[in-house]
């Protein structure tokens, strides 16, 4: 696909995103999608496969959140295979606390799906508001 192509995908995930529907990400994922979050607190690490990132990392972050959780696309920029978006999530943690976010994400798409996601984040209000990651296998 070309730049054009996965800058218009990626943005209709962020359409969906920013209305709190992970769906099109989700759908996204290739089954080799690999996430690495950058930062050194219990949630940072590198989720390997699409079935890895939705059960030891999704699945336990959502469970974290009492309200939808929305991200908003501030900017975008894409060239070749990958897509660079800064951009803002918003959520109201289950201890009440708000959950607000920015991140980058550098996402590398591969025939319509997302292959890589490397994330970059303030990850000292990670470690704050969400506390340790609950137990589940560890990223490596």
């Amino acid at each position: 696909m070309s730049a054009a192509a996965n800058k218009k995908l990626m943005q209709s995930i962020f359409d969906a995103l920013a209305n709190g529907d992970g769906r099109p990400f989700n759908e996204a994922m290739a089954e080799d999608f690999i996430w690495v979050m950058i930062g050194s607190n219990s949630w940072s690490g590198t989720y390997r496969g699409r079935d890895a990132v939705r059960r030891d990392l999704l699945k336990p972050l959502m469970k974290e959140f009492a309200t939808r959780y929305t991200n908003t696309a501030q900017r975008m920029v894409a060239e070749g295979d990958m897509v660079v978006v800064e951009c803002r999530g918003d959520v109201v943690t289950k201890s009440g606390k708000p959950y607000n976010n920015r991140y980058c994400w550098v996402c590398r798409l591969r025939d319509g799906q997302l292959v890589e996601l490397v994330e970059y984040m303030d990850t000292q209000l990670v470690a704050d508001t969400l506390g340790p990651r609950p137990n589940v296998a560890a990223a490596g």
